[in-house]
């Protein structure tokens, strides 16, 4: 259990490190390079699943948001008994990256609401008294920041065989555009472990 409680505990820590940052130093749609163009912290904050997808307004948000913390509480229960019966570590640490991932977001969506102000493009937020926030409990959203644009080409640079509904709203041909956070990728690393190397050992 040691081994699971260490990989938890940090993905959380650096997850929420690193949001808490985000969320009071920058304003909503602010980005800071960090290499030169191909990795970028980009403030962004969604409602939905991973990857800043959208699930339905607020009664999908309110439905993911319980979803999010039955599927943490199973996660949980089972990471409890492959722990119990030691279990190889691969598969342990691989289902304590997607528990510890799933967690990341949670606390996203059911506390930051409550504790901070809401975020805008022209101002950042702060820190509240509790329950004085931007949203109720199980209303947060979810703060992402990291953004690889392998690809960035505008659109009248680009080579004229590339067609034109390649580019998006901005003219801009980028390769991956999804915005995600250390729970979103702590999530789809466990996952693509379990997947590759683990399913022969998945028992419920």
């Amino acid at each position: 259990m040691k081994k699971s409680l260490s990989v938890i505990f940090f993905v959380l820590l650096i997850d929420q490190i690193l949001k808490f940052y985000i969320k009071l130093h920058l304003t909503l749609g602010q980005e800071i390079p960090v290499f030169d163009h191909w990795f970028i912290l980009l403030f962004t904050e969604n409602n939905g699943m991973a990857f800043g997808m959208q699930f339905g307004g607020e009664w999908g948000k309110l439905s993911l948001s319980i979803f999010r913390i039955l599927a943490v509480a199973a996660i949980g229960f089972y990471l409890m008994m492959i722990s119990e019966k030691n279990d190889n570590t691969g598969l342990i640490i691989s289902v304590s990256l997607i528990f510890a991932g799933a967690m990341g977001n949670i606390v996203d969506s059911v506390f930051y609401g409550l504790f901070f102000s809401s975020s805008s493009y022209h101002y950042l937020a702060s820190l509240v008294p509790f329950g004085k926030g931007y949203a109720g409990f199980l209303h947060g959203k979810v703060v992402d920041m990291l953004y690889f644009p392998l690809v960035d080409i505008a659109q009248k640079d680009a080579p004229s065989w590339i067609p034109s509904f390649f580019f998006g709203p901005d003219n801009h041909l980028v390769f991956f555009r999804p915005i995600f956070n250390i729970a979103d990728a702590s999530i789809t690393i466990g996952v693509s472990w379990l997947l590759l190397f683990q399913r022969k050992d998945l028992k419920f």
